[in-house]
């Protein structure tokens, strides 16, 4: 059993143990922690906290506890219920809530569960926030509500169809360019909510001819979930097969986009964010951010429009930071996580395939032909399998030395870029390990200087 507590929220298995995994009383200290913080420190003050889910098997359980555990706090509950993460972020702002509390664990498997956590904005704790939920909940420095100050609680099925309503609206959605285009469209929700949402969305956009594969919120996933090349053979053998323009592959909460073209093959996740983000360049110039660990693609694509691309540190409030600061006009994550402030700050897949598609329609080319007007970079992923006692900062400063005639970038690990590649080095927060991350134009080159990094540190030990 595993139960890891993060300031991004708390994440684990479901069974065994009060402590050992993320069940019921795991679930009542931290939803009582992050009420506490929250009534401490909203400046909203409409005592309404917003909760939905994702389909997952044990979400009815998590939910009912969260919901009961808001309640017994004072405060009252608006129930979303089967909903993505970026429809409960905008069902927050719509409710003028407090706060929010997503149940889903993105793309872990479907024994995990997770409590994602939002303030009134409908964006996720930032790192202060973040430890002192960890704190208020390992001191259980919580008080509950007296039997006349209990909370209320309602449902609301009417956010799905808002957060449709809220994409269709936006100006850059050219919903008449998308239904002249008469695309054929496939997608995998993972049995899970973009199932609901996904057809919805399609529909209203005026695609006629939709193909979904594993649609059906039971939360039995049928396949990994995370949307990576590996875990998608089923609608890329179905994509091989001819007869669809595109396919999108979402994962369990909707906040991740994957694109695979019309002849069956991965558009690469990295390249999501940068496609879309040329869409929105063309039309409305600006500032770009993504983070350490993103592909180049979109530094090169943003500088073509003579705009300025910014990095962020690994993590959405780190992305959504860096773009109020830079004033960003799109930005995300190379993961396939599209954030349009237009829309709101978070990573949003609905926004993505609506923006795509009218990409799509405008350039009037397959996906593949225009994948391939984009600069061509590989990402390798490795990692480095330390001692407990190893001291990783120590490490990581020592490499930064090494390098200190390239371009070294210290605000998230250590990140060295060279003239034609990179390399991203960061510790992990729950294991002694080092992931290492690196790009170049082949995947060759970018699993060479990757290795070629990890030896340097190897010598050290």
């Amino acid at each position: 059993m595993s139960l890891i507590k993060s300031i991004s929220g708390i994440r684990g298995t479901i069974g065994g143990r009060a402590g050992e995994g993320l069940n019921p009383l795991d679930i009542v200290k931290f939803t009582s922690a992050y009420a506490t913080l929250i009534r401490r420190t909203s400046t909203v003050k409409s005592n309404k906290i917003v909760v939905g889910r994702d389909a997952r098997i044990s979400g009815e359980m998590v939910k009912n506890v969260v919901c009961g555990t808001l309640m017994g706090m004072g405060f009252d509950v608006v129930n979303i219920g089967l909903a993505s993460t970026p429809t409960t972020e905008i069902a927050v702002t719509g409710e003028k809530a407090d706060g929010g509390i997503i149940i889903t664990a993105s793309h872990n498997p479907r024994h995990w569960n997770a409590l994602k956590l939002l303030n009134s904005d409908g964006e996720f704790l930032n790192a202060q926030e973040g430890n002192e939920v960890l704190r208020i909940a390992e001191a259980e420095d919580f008080d509950y509500a007296d039997v006349d100050h209990i909370g209320k609680y309602r449902e609301d099925n009417t956010y799905n169809q808002k957060h449709i309503d809220m994409v269709l609206g936006l100006k850059l959605v050219d919903v008449e360019a998308i239904r002249k285009a008469d695309f054929k469209v496939a997608f995998d929700s993972i049995n899970s909510v973009g199932g609901i949402i996904l057809p919805m969305l399609l529909e209203q956009l005026g695609v006629k001819h939709v193909t979904p594969l594993y649609n059906d919120p039971t939360g039995d996933f049928q396949h990994n979930p995370e949307p990576l090349e590996k875990n998608l053979g089923d609608i890329m053998g179905l994509m091989a097969k001819g007869g669809h323009d595109v396919a999108f592959v979402v994962d369990p909460d909707v906040d991740r986009l994957a694109f695979i073209d019309e002849k069956g093959q991965m558009y690469g996740e990295e390249y999501t964010l940068v496609s879309v983000a040329d869409y929105i360049l063309r039309h409305t110039p600006g500032n770009t951010v993504s983070n350490l660990s993103s592909t180049r693609a979109l530094r090169d694509v943003t500088r073509s429009y003579g705009k300025e691309y910014n990095a962020s540190a690994v993590g959405e409030v780190n992305v959504v930071k860096k773009m109020k600061d830079t004033g960003a006009v799109i930005g995300g994550e190379g993961n396939g996580g599209v954030i349009y402030p237009e829309a709101h700050y978070g990573r949003d897949a609905l926004v993505g395939i609506a923006l795509f598609l009218s990409h799509l329609a405008h350039e009037g080319k397959t996906v593949s032909e225009l994948r391939k007007t984009y600069p061509n970079y590989f990402i390798a992923k490795n990692r480095i399998d330390l001692d407990a006692s190893t001291d990783v900062d120590a490490i990581l400063a020592k490499v930064k030395e090494i390098y200190k005639d390239e371009e070294v970038n210290d605000i998230d690990g250590v990140k060295i870029d060279f003239p034609d590649k990179w390399v991203h080095l960061r510790k992990s927060n729950t294991e002694p390990i080092i992931r290492v991350y690196s790009e170049a134009n082949t995947m060759e080159a970018a699993d060479q200087i990757g290795k070629d990094v990890m030896n340097v540190i190897l010598s050290m030990k």
